[in-house]
């Protein structure tokens, strides 16, 4: 079931340079606004642009050294930009305002937490940081011990912890100042199906509250279940965003076509079909079209291939979901 998010559509709002605020009224939670980014001679991000709304699960997909781990520092200010701005709840953002810090929790693909300190401490440590005291941090605490499922190990070094309680705790640090933005960067890798279960609940739980929510992954099924809308990047720009019905909807029936020796495969598609890379490097071809013709032209693309003696290993229908979407937008071939 895709989570419904509670937001509401709103012209741009227009930002005044002299005082760097733009219309709080109108403005959605977080913009990024045309970020780019280079290292060296390399553009890690060129250009990226979207919106997060108040309760929404957006999700942000890209296959290894896309950019979304460049743009996600960027976003959360632990790296600067060298053009475009992040603007929060009509403000742009500045890394040296801890109330525009504070609204930003971070969740990153490597384990942010002291092993040597059991739950509790890291709890407290990082709630400290962001200037909890007194009763409120220990009723923080507790709170946020309840919610990852930690209360009963909350006094074991987290070093012996498994990985799904890592992972949890990961999580908890992050909820500990109750951010308006949560920035989630992998945040199941590797886990148990239990602690996965719980975490995907947690994040809708936020959702819910009116967090805001940038869930960066992986797992197609993960994202497709809990986010409404995806932004899918490569090469550092952003390939498509929008809601999941609707990026589908663009999809076409398609076929693939495995074969057995390429010959002269390319030559003979004539317009019909495209050559693509499975995983294991092996030539497929993909059929693509409305399935009113797609008859039609599997025989003759068939016919085609039998003239230049490429054996046909077998014929796969894709199924229509974001996997596949992302295939299409990104390619077959394998990344480092």
């Amino acid at each position: 079931m895709l989570l419904q998010s509670r937001r509401v559509r709103t012209e741009s709002p227009r930002v005044h340079a002299s005082v760097g605020r733009a219309d709080a009224a109108c403005a959605s939670l977080l913009e990024v606004r045309h970020l780019s980014r280079s290292f060296g001679s390399h553009q890690a991000v060129v250009d990226v642009s979207f919106k997060l709304e108040k309760g929404e699960v957006l999700g942000l997909l890209g296959p290894n050294g896309a950019g979304k781990s460049t743009s996600m520092m960027m976003i959360s200010g632990l790296l600067r930009p060298d053009h475009g701005e992040v603007v929060i709840n009509g403000q742009v953002y500045n890394g040296r305002d801890p109330n525009l810090k504070r609204q930003i929790g971070l969740v990153p693909q490597d384990l942010a937490i002291y092993p040597e300190l059991n739950a509790i401490e890291n709890l407290l440590f990082f709630g400290k940081l962001y200037g909890i005291r007194g009763r409120e941090l220990q009723s923080r605490c507790d709170e946020v011990l309840q919610r990852i499922g930690l209360t009963d190990s909350a006094h074991r070094a987290s070093g012996n912890y498994s990985g799904g309680m890592k992972r949890r705790l990961n999580f908890g640090v992050a909820l500990m100042h109750q951010p308006s933005i949560l920035i989630l960067d992998e945040p199941t890798v590797g886990i148990d199906p239990q602690s996965r279960s719980h975490l995907l609940e947690c994040v809708r739980d936020q959702a819910l509250s009116g967090v805001g929510v940038i869930y960066a992954s992986h797992y197609m099924e993960e994202v497709q279940e809990i986010c409404e809308r995806v932004a899918i990047v490569d090469h550092g720009k952003v390939l498509a965003c929008d809601s999941i019905p609707r990026l589908l909807e663009g999809l076409n029936t398609s076929l693939l076509i495995h074969v057995e020796g390429e010959g002269d495969v390319q030559g003979r598609l004539a317009g019909l079909a495209r050559l693509e890379r499975a995983a294991d490097g092996t030539a497929v071809i993909v059929v693509s079209g409305d399935c009113r013709d797609m008859g039609e032209r599997l025989r003759s693309l068939l016919h085609h291939l039998m003239a230049a003696r490429v054996k046909v290993a077998r014929i796969e229908t894709q199924q229509t979901n974001l996997e596949r979407l992302f295939l299409q937008l990104t390619g077959y071939g394998l990344r480092d």
